[in-house]
Order: C-alpha cells, then structure tokens, then sequence
C-alpha cells in the first residue's frame, strides 16, 4: 500500500510513495541495523479519511457527521476539483478520494434550541416529532455562526414563516432539526455537483444521538440513512489501516462497524425546497 524510500538524518523527513499492497520498513541513512529497521510504515491518513476507512464507507456512500461542525465526506473512484471552494478535494485512505464539504453550524444548533425552549435533548426530540413535516410552514436557516458552505461568514440564523399558528414550540423544535439537515442536505448536492453519485449515507457524531434526527434524516436527504453504534471510527480507521499494511494484502481486512441501525422514510422535497428559497433570500441580503 506504501513504499517509505528512506529517511533523511537532519531532518527525520520520509519520502512516501504510494504502491498497491506494498508497505516499507524503517531505513535510516541506508543502515537497517540501527534498530528500527523491523518497523513497517503505513500511509496514516486525516480524521475524515481515517473515519471512511473505519465506517468501511464505499463509493456510492457518505458520512454525515453531526459535531461542532458538520462534514459531508463522501468516497469517490475519482477525483473533484471545486472551483467554488465549497467542496475540498481529498484523498482517502485506500488509493481512491473523499470529496468533502463542511459547515459551521451542526449539532450547537440543537443545543441553541433546547437551551431556548428549556428542554433537554430528549426533551427537544419529543417536540421535534410532535410536529409535523415542514413545521407548519416555519423555516429555520440556521446560520447561528456565521457559514461557510455557502460562504457566507457574516450570516447569522433567521426564521422564515412566522405565524400565529406556526409559532409554537414544536414548530420551533422541528423547524430546528429540519434546518440543520437541509443544510446537511445542500452539502450533498455540493458533492454530488462534482459528479459523486451519493447512494446512502452513514450519520454519525453527537448530533445523530437525537432520535428526531435519526427519524427524519431520509426524509430531508433523501436516502436511506444507516446510524452505527457511537464510537471512534477514526481511531478504527487507523487501526484497520495498520491491520492491512501489517497483512500485505490487497484489500484492507473485513470490519465490522458494530451494530448499525437503518432509517427510511418518504422523502420530503417540499421542505427542502422552501428551505432553499429561505436561504436564497439569506444570502442575497448578504450582498445588499
């Protein structure tokens, strides 16, 4: 998988070339007896490569992640190059790519919600599902620092559809988990706007705990939704990686990601549409 051709003395830097099912060893001025040279080195790989390769994630299939920040990271057979700056090209960890979007605003929105209607998150949950789809017409962007994809940083949050009788507190609540995914949502289509087709996708991160996140989710992205058991899939990712330099072989070892959960449900475009238009409005006031 990686060929490591020396290491450079003064500055411990490695020269790294990437080889099908090929590792290196630990050479230090061409001596193999300086005691390291029983090490074999593998490639390493970034947080959101590692997480791919420890989901097990395969072209056609991306994460969502929910955290301080939401990441789109999809696994593609090709290569992307945005001009936008809305979707980053990378590499993942077994030789293909992960064109990758990310936003500002992820789980803290729910959290900003909760702590306003002085629920818990369970609490936020219940709301959210006692409300039906499209929150009584309520939209909320939630853009509460700012955002970057779009790119638009000196955004901040705004409801749209303000009634009489959208103004309650499950509207609130759904219109709080809907905004968040339909930002997640535009993130995709950033993604697939560079020709990665995106099939499935495996949510994950603090924000995928909320049970009206999991519910909704396929409804607003449109596609089947998987959510595994909470854990460190980019320490996985990392350990699975070792386990296939240390193996030689082609492919990376069968893993399982534990027990995973899938979610389906009738999509809802006319809630994404009207969160479009919303955020349309949003960013053209931004460049009054």
């Amino acid at each position: 998988m990686t060929l490591v051709a020396g290491i450079d003395s003064s500055t411990q830097s490695c020269k790294v070339v990437i080889r099908d099912a090929e590792t290196g060893r630990l050479v230090r001025d061409g001596d193999h007896t300086a005691g390291r040279g029983h090490l074999q080195l593998g490639p390493g790989c970034g947080d959101n490569a590692g997480a791919a390769l420890g989901l097990g994630l395969r072209p056609g299939e991306t994460s969502v992640s929910l955290g301080t920040s939401g990441v789109v990271a999809a696994v593609s057979h090709t290569t992307t190059s945005d001009p936008s700056g809305l979707v980053a090209g990378f590499a993942d960890a077994t030789g293909q790519f992960l064109p990758l979007a990310c936003t500002l605003n992820a789980a803290r929105v729910l959290d900003a919600t909760a702590r306003l209607l002085g629920v818990d998150h369970d609490g936020l949950t219940e709301l959210a599902l006692a409300a039906g789809p499209g929150a009584g017409g309520l939209v909320h962007v939630p853009y509460l620092e700012g955002e970057r994809t779009p790119n638009l940083p000196r955004a901040t949050g705004s409801l749209w559809g303000m009634t009489l009788e959208s103004m309650s507190r499950e509207n609130l609540a759904r219109a709080a988990v809907e905004g968040l995914l339909c930002l997640m949502a535009d993130g995709m289509e950033a993604v697939r706007r560079q020709g990665v087709p995106i099939e499935r996708v495996t949510l994950v991160g603090g924000g995928a705990r909320s049970r009206a996140v999991r519910e909704i989710a396929p409804a607003i992205l449109g596609v089947p939704v998987e959510v595994p058991s909470p854990g460190e899939y980019v320490a996985d990712g990392a350990a699975r990686q070792a386990a296939w330099v240390l193996s030689g072989a082609a492919e990376p070892p069968k893993w399982q990601p534990g027990q995973v959960a899938t979610f389906e449900a009738e999509a809802t475009p006319t809630v994404l549409e009207r969160y479009r238009e919303a955020a349309r409005e949003v960013a053209g006031s931004q460049l009054r």
